[in-house]
């Protein structure tokens, strides 16, 4: 048997380990992996008329070859936010170009399945978050034996109460706060770091929850800025070393705005997301004269090696999504449910994003977490 694997979307750490724990455990068991470079983008990519494109974009992964790869973060096998569903005529490869007509977005899913039987493979691995496993969905729905392993920092793939990434995230959110309570502090400011999260609040407001900030926005409740800088004030004037400190999510809007979007939409239909933090600041510091620490914490997020957490998750999931595979139990997803390992049908990909529960986690006339009890909650209370 060949198992293919992709890493698709936005990097997280813990990719690397879960990568050459699949290499490991289907080696162990006698059959081989191809890695797919560029997540869904390699299979596009791949011109099966030239040896030299399949051999950039489709590789033998063994043992030697992977065996330092869980040393890093991020995907040695490289991503793309690529959707061969729905491709721009721009984006199309040179190759496939006659065969497509009008203005786009173009379906390229008969090439992908084409160069999938070529490559011999015959269950495919995709690591992704919600728009990568949404593709996932679609390869299971044209007979592609999958199994899904979830990722995102976002923690926001339905079926699953984990998904890779979201430990080390938090982690490094948390940490950088702390650091970032210093230049605050000694200069009596308020700070507003800006985290990642486009429609799920959960990373800023776990983030907040444990590093104890003052006050925390998200997107699932538009903020109103006079009623922060109220809040702000007060939470500066009762700290000791007068300062004041408030987390956002980059797709939290003020109340009657939007979502700060620029640049095209890719193919899965969002555009790039960041800088209501510095317009919140610009804001708070007008309404209340106090100086300002803005900090887009973003990128850092999601960037070096793996904490334990993820590097268990990372490496348990690649075990079971192997043994899904060998066993001919496809059509799945990889999940934890009610802190156990287990699986769930790949259709659950194609329910959308799970959103915070702002009832049960957030005080939304205070704009701060508000965890309102813990019992029969999963790790990460959601």
């Amino acid at each position: 048997m060949r198992i293919g694997i992709l890493t698709g979307g936005g990097d997280v750490p813990g990719l690397n380990p879960c990568i050459k724990a699949v290499v490991n455990r289907v080696h162990e068991k006698g059959h081989q992996v191809t890695g797919i470079r560029r997540g869904w983008g390699g299979l596009l990519s791949t011109d099966l008329d030239d040896p030299a494109s399949v051999a950039e974009n489709l590789v033998e992964l063994d043992p030697v070859g992977v065996r330092t790869v869980d040393r890093t973060g991020g995907t040695f096998l490289h991503s793309s936010r690529t959707n061969p569903g729905k491709v721009k005529t721009g984006d199309v490869p040179d190759f496939l170009a006659g065969s497509v007509e009008g203005d786009g977005p173009h379906d390229l899913t008969p090439h992908v399945l084409k160069v999938i039987e070529a490559a011999g493979i015959d269950v495919l691995i995709p690591i992704g978050g919600d728009d990568t496993l949404s593709y996932g969905l679609r390869m299971h729905q044209e007979g592609v034996p999958t199994i899904a392993i979830p990722k995102t920092m976002d923690n926001d793939v339905n079926g699953t109460d984990y998904c890779i990434g979201f430990s080390t995230a938090v982690t490094r959110g948390v940490q950088f706060i702390h650091n970032l309570r210093t230049s605050t502090g000694s200069h009596e400011r308020i700070a507003v770091v800006e985290l990642f999260g486009r429609y799920s609040g959960e990373t800023s407001l776990i983030t907040a929850y444990l590093a104890g900030v003052d006050r925390a926005l998200i997107p699932e409740v538009p903020f109103d800025v006079d009623r922060v800088c109220e809040l702000l004030l007060a939470d500066k004037a009762a700290n000791p070393s007068n300062y004041a400190m408030v987390t956002i999510s980059e797709g939290a809007t003020v109340k009657g705005g939007d979502m700060m979007l620029t640049g095209e939409a890719d193919a899965y239909g969002h555009r790039k997301l960041g800088g209501i933090g510095q317009v919140a600041g610009e804001l708070i510091k007008e309404r209340t004269g106090e100086g300002i620490i803005y900090q887009q914490v973003g990128y850092l997020m999601r960037s070096g090696s793996p904490d334990s957490l993820d590097l268990m998750v990372a490496t348990n999931y690649a075990v079971m999504a192997a043994d899904l595979a060998l066993d001919g139990s496809t059509g799945r997803m990889v999940a934890l449910r009610n802190g156990s390992y287990s699986s769930v049908p790949i259709s659950v990909t194609g329910e959308g994003v799970k959103r915070v529960d702002v009832g049960e986690l957030y005080d939304a006339a205070n704009y701060r977490p508000m965890v309102r009890h813990v019992r029969g909650k999963p790790m990460f209370l959601y």
